[in-house]
């Protein structure tokens, strides 16, 4: 597939996807949601990236979904095209750590794909929104969902019905974002950080993103127990052995992945 609509990158064992729609501050099109769609397949497929990073402009991540394109599509348009589901949730099913790197506005569908990410990583200049009661409509890829288990009821509440924005220390603290780093140090943070990842044991990585990402989909007790079967499966990977004998012997790993 051609990328019109995103710029795709490898850091060594990094891979990058960055928007490219400059002239609408990266509002998410369906051609650029199938893009991102399929770079994130063969990432996903290709052994020798362990990490991702899913990024945008210094001035937007994505100011959300493409309003013009969507503005005349009925409720069966909508439906029978499984629209948002169908393109749009492949960060969500990527099973490598994604880092998404916001700067500028993330409003919209922008903060929704953030959200579907491991975690965020944004400028201080960032701004995170959701706008969508403005259009006459309520957020629809996940803007009620993981944002009120993100930051609580009551911030969630507010922004959806009044559509504020929430600036970078604010969504540090309510723990919408992971640390707020300087704009032109950002991408430079966020492949720094997948690095760390992509070093590490790729299954042991794989699994403990599934054991964090069950805890805000199940109950504690059970939560505990999905964990501790995984805890307790790393005890037949070759990577645990090498780790633990590594930490013995007081000598760096050496992973393979096994």
């Amino acid at each position: 597939m051609a990328y019109n609509n995103i710029i795709v990158e490898t850091h060594d064992a990094v891979g990058l996807i960055r928007l490219n729609r400059p002239n609408s501050l990266n509002a998410l099109c369906q051609e650029l949601t199938e893009e991102m769609g399929d770079a994130l397949k063969k990432f996903e497929q290709d052994d020798a990236i362990g990490a991702v990073v899913l990024t945008g402009s210094s001035k937007a991540f994505a100011a959300g979904a493409d309003i013009k394109e969507m503005k005349d599509r009925s409720y069966m348009d909508v439906y029978q095209a499984d629209f948002i589901t169908a393109t749009w949730e492949e960060a969500s099913r990527f099973r490598k750590p994604i880092i998404a790197a916001v700067a500028g506005f993330a409003l919209g569908g922008g903060c929704e794909l953030a959200m579907m990410c491991d975690f965020i990583i944004c400028a201080d200049n960032a701004k995170f929104g959701q706008p969508e009661i403005n259009l006459g409509t309520i957020p629809g890829a996940g803007g009620t969902q993981r944002l009120t288990r993100f930051v609580g009821k009551s911030k969630a509440m507010d922004m959806c019905l009044t559509g504020r924005m929430m600036g970078a220390e604010e969504a540090e603290r309510a723990g919408l974002v992971s640390r707020i780093v300087p704009l032109d140090d950002l991408e430079d943070e966020a492949i720094k950080a997948a690095a760390t990842i992509a070093k590490l044991s790729r299954p042991t990585v794989m699994m403990c993103k599934e054991s964090v990402n069950k805890a805000y989909e199940t109950t504690l007790r059970e939560g505990i127990m999905f964990e501790r079967r995984l805890f307790h499966s790393t005890f037949a990977t070759e990577d645990q052995k090498e780790g633990m004998n590594a930490f013995a012997e007081k000598r760096s790993p050496s992973f393979k992945n096994k």
